[in-house]
């Protein structure tokens, strides 16, 4: 840094502190460094720079060989349906409308015809240009419209022509990798059901620098609500979209969010196909929804209005909150409010006790839980003091459990003694933040599809702990199972903002866990025999997820967490032991599961718990394994 900057960076400094103190001075030092901290981690969560376009050159680039290799597996796939591409254009600048026909004309896979429906474009070189490229190919089929009718209408004029058992959507000026249309044929030969497909894409400049790629979880229902990540490459069952009438007027601007989601209402789950490629490329260009929603002012009220049909179809009473990042919250409205056991297992560390009984009690609006307190040999005066006066005035159960440490065995213990048709199992380590927590995580357990809801966990310095769990990821190295986000800032975003919205996972921490207590009784509860200390509440949300429910995490339950501080670490042979014992029952159990995570992508890395670039990705090149 030049002594210039030094002298200038000293004399505001000295301002600073002479009309604000040691404390504005600090706070201003804190949210300068969070600042720059929140920004060099978003621009590593969009993969931006080098790193993206060497990740492009290594592993997401077809050479001659591939090609070759393609096209004879073509050959064999027993099925080829043929795919009808739905391309509304309007005044599309001529060198973005060359660049989207030409490829999907270099398409590997042939089977396909690409429907051009122009919404009475003014300018005559539309009408020109496409008309020479269907003279050039018999496989594209055209149609003017007389009068602009906007994207839904022009689309369904699109789908009119269309004669495909599938409809791909592509907008006039985005591009398909050349081996798109070969993957979706590969997954339909390798799932005849599936009735909606979408696949992963990046964005690309008017340079054709590809950058912010987007590496999508599987199906994920609740994230759905939260943002149309399905968008690009998307695929659906002709026959499903002409039963629903094509795409409605009056949804532009999320039109195909709005079919995609009744599409959704209407198919199982498992008709609903995510490939692990990036097959499409979103143009950022002015005017673009792919460089900045603000672009298109009208889309956020075509989203609400997306969102208020699908919940009205389904009957359900709903709040639709705008949130960060041009995205949705959907807060469900309880219309009870069913009892609710917190279960606190401790022993000893009465500072920590009571900071989070007080914290519970203090700020919890929730209106109907009682506090359930395991004490497991608690032998200091202080603890068993406290213990005694929650019991006598506040009314908390406060049970004694006289065996050694076994987080399972204890909760076990104190769901058989809970009133509660509502289970909740807290750390003795954490600070209530947000009052509505509970709130929250009871609003989404009493949803009948889902199993285990858990929190967004701060450590005391406001960086994140907990954001939900992702299988397999380790620190270094792979693992089992591992913390998203673990240690970046407040605040933080992640991928396409996935670290601030409401959606399925996996597995979520026991260290606060909000679950129905017919649903804890229905898998067994804990494992307290293979799963005494850890994992136990990876394994307890791998049950319910195998018997079809749906855990879920929500950022808009914030706590504290001090984490392990009264438990301690894997310090001594025995805990080590043990602990080798329990990851191998794991590895035993869940080990195909652990290394495929459907709420995670086989392009990102299981050695960062970051969301960052697999080196090398674990995707398979369907064209060198069939």
């Amino acid at each position: 840094m030049a002594a210039r900057q030094i002298r200038q960076l000293a004399i505001k400094g000295v301002r600073i502190f002479r009309t604000e103190g040691v404390a504005g001075l600090n706070r201003r030092v804190i949210n300068r460094l969070d600042s720059a901290i929140r920004s060099s981690t978003m621009a590593a969560s969009r993969f931006v720079g080098h790193e993206y376009g060497e990740w492009i050159r290594r592993y997401d680039t077809l050479t001659d060989c591939d090609r070759a290799e393609i096209k004879r597996h073509i050959e064999r796939l027993p099925y080829q349906p043929l795919i009808s591409l739905i391309m509304p254009t309007y005044n599309t600048p001529k060198k973005w409308l060359r660049f989207a026909i030409d490829s999907v004309r270099k398409q590997l896979y042939p089977n396909w015809e690409l429907c051009i429906a122009d919404d009475a474009s003014s300018k005559a070189y539309v009408r020109d240009i496409l008309e020479k490229y269907q003279a050039n190919d018999r496989r594209i089929k055209l149609v003017f419209r007389k009068d602009t009718g906007h994207i839904a209408a022009a689309s369904n004029s699109a789908i009119e022509m269309a004669t495909g058992e599938f409809v791909a959507l592509l907008d006039h000026d985005d591009q398909l990798s050349e081996h798109a249309l070969y993957m979706v044929a590969v997954e339909l030969n390798s799932d005849r059901d599936a009735d909606l497909i979408y696949s992963d894409e990046d964005k690309i400049n008017k340079r054709g620098r590809r950058y912010d790629p987007y590496f999508k979880p599987d199906w994920n229902p609740d994230l759905f609500l939260a943002q149309n990540y399905l968008c690009h490459l998307l695929v659906c069952r002709s026959r499903i979209v002409e039963e629903l009438g094509g795409f409605r007027d009056g949804y532009e601007g999320s039109q195909d969010w709005d079919l995609a989601m009744r599409i959704s209402e209407r198919v199982p789950a498992n008709h609903i196909r995510h490939i692990p490629h990036i097959l499409y490329h979103w143009r950022a260009i002015p005017g673009s929804a792919a460089r900045s929603p603000d672009e298109k002012k009208y889309v956020r009220e075509a989203q609400r209005k997306t969102l208020e049909s699908h919940f009205d179809h389904l009957g359900l009473k709903v709040t639709i909150v705008p949130a960060t990042g041009n995205y949705w919250r959907i807060k469900y409205q309880l219309e009870t409010h069913p009892l609710v056991t917190l279960i606190i297992p401790t022993r000893n560390r009465f500072e920590l006790l009571k900071r989070c009984v007080e914290s519970i009690y203090r700020k919890t609006t929730y209106p109907n839980f009682e506090l359930m307190i395991i004490d497991n040999r608690s032998d200091d005066a202080t603890t068993l003091n406290y213990l005694a006066a929650l019991g006598r005035e506040r009314k908390a159960k406060v049970l004694r459990y006289d065996a050694p440490f076994n987080f399972s065995a204890i909760n076990n213990f104190a769901v058989q003694h809970a009133r509660g048709a509502i289970i909740g199992l807290v750390n003795n380590d954490l600070e209530v933040i947000t009052p509505e927590w509970l709130d929250e995580m009871v609003s989404h357990a009493v949803q009948p599809e889902n199993g285990a809801i858990g929190a967004m966990l701060y450590y005391p310095d406001d960086r994140i702990q907990h954001a939900g769990v992702i299988l397999g990821i380790g620190v270094g190295a792979p693992g089992e199972a591992g913390h998203a986000y673990k240690t970046l800032p407040r605040g933080y975003a992640g991928q396409a903002s996935r670290a601030l919205l409401c959606q399925n996972l996996s597995a979520v921490t026991g260290a606060c866990l909000v679950v129905r207590r017919k649903l804890f009784e229905e898998v067994g509860g804990l494992n307290e025999s293979d799963l005494p200390v850890a994992y136990n509440d990876i394994d307890f949300c791998l049950r319910i997820r195998q018997k079809g429910y749906r855990n879920l995490w929500t950022p808009y339950a914030e706590l504290y967490h001090h984490e392990s501080a009264s438990r301690g670490y894997e310090d001594t042979p025995e805990k080590k032991l043990r602990f080798e014992r329990e990851r191998e029952y794991m590895r035993r159990c869940w080990g195909e599961l652990l290394l495929n995570d459907p709420a995670y992508n086989l392009n990102l890395a299981l050695d960062k718990e970051t969301f960052s670039l697999g080196i090398p990705p674990r995707g398979i090149k369907p064209w060198l394994v069939f």
